[in-house]
């Protein structure tokens, strides 16, 4: 994993087209900014859980009951 230390206002980039930007520290929270192409899904990880999961099951559910 890397670890950066970045400042309000302060960004990091991924590639050449998706650009991170640290908009605002409060307390315990970092809120962040994400420009991404559009074709780029970005999600929160917790909700990436649940589409992964929901993904798995289907598949899963498909391949014990085949049409």
């Amino acid at each position: 994993m890397l670890v950066l230390s970045r400042k309000a206002n302060q960004s990091i980039m991924i590639g050449s087209d998706i650009r991170i930007v640290v908009i605002g520290l409060d307390r315990d929270q970092v809120k962040l900014g994400i420009e991404a192409p559009r074709h780029v899904p970005v999600h929160r990880f917790e909700v990436f859980e649940d589409i992964l999961g929901a993904t798995v099951g289907k598949a899963s559910a498909e391949a014990d009951n085949p049409a």
